[in-house]
């Protein structure tokens, strides 16, 4: 009986320190590395270097020239590409929240039945955006996300084309919608993918030089944002991934 009892313990003993080892790695509670069940965890934050391109889906209307209206004047917005960084905060293990800011150059030029007066003006957009983040964990180096947000648009650094002088783009809220990917690459580095919709509308004015008339329109902006980049999660150590 005390021989039985004597080989019960040691397989408890046994059992236990196999489950220590599963829990705590090869090594034991001794020297084991912490073991996290995801590789994204509450508190981790994620600091991405990402090459971004703007792309206006632009639309203007309401034209008003001097004192009356025009049903042809148009406008067009340039595609702008510029570097950026933006830093996303783990909430949950799923749950984040993101924010991004640059800074980006756009050419307004005249077009319609305004064309024959050439560029508008040279002008810098700072449109700082805030999106709560859903990041779907599939088990696998590649991480989903889909995110909905607010974005706040100043505009600055308006340099008016030889035919105009004046211009206000008035400073505006606006939805965001995001989409993208982080995909996991050694160590604590990941590459990214992603893709925002920003819903921006303005009001703009401008006057006519050597006339001074004042010309007035509604302009919709709403850019898509596609970016790609690398980055690097600060917090806790990736689970090892099959």
């Amino acid at each position: 009986m005390k021989n039985i009892a004597y080989a019960a313990v040691a397989g408890v003993m046994a059992m236990g320190g196999a489950n220590a080892a599963d829990l705590y790695g090869a090594g034991g509670y001794k020297d084991a590395p912490v073991v996290v069940e995801s590789w994204t965890n509450p508190g981790d934050i994620f600091v991405r270097a990402r090459g971004l391109a703007v792309i206006p889906q632009y639309n203007s209307k309401d034209w008003v020239i001097g004192g009356g209206r025009s049903s042809t004047a148009d406008l067009s917005i340039s595609t702008s590409g510029i570097p950026e960084l933006d830093i996303t905060y783990f909430l949950t293990k799923n749950i984040a929240v993101e924010v991004i800011a640059g800074v980006t150059p756009h050419t307004i030029d005249a077009k319609g039945d305004i064309r024959s007066l050439g560029n508008i003006a040279d002008v810098w957009l700072l449109p700082p955006t805030v999106t709560l983040q859903y990041h779907l964990d599939t088990g696998t180096a590649f991480k989903p996300y889909a995110g909905v947000g607010v974005n706040y648009t100043v505009f600055f650094g308006e340099d008016e084309g030889s035919n105009f002088k004046d211009l206000k783009l008035d400073n505006a809220w606006g939805l965001a919608l995001q989409a993208g990917f982080d995909y996991k690459l050694s160590g604590n580095w990941f590459l990214n993918f992603d893709f925002k919709y920003l819903f921006l509308d303005t009001d703009a004015s401008v006057r006519l030089k050597g006339s001074d008339t004042l010309v007035r329109t509604k302009v919709d902006i709403d850019p898509i944002i596609v970016g790609a980049g690398i980055g690097y999660k600060f917090g806790s150590s990736y689970v090892p991934l099959k």
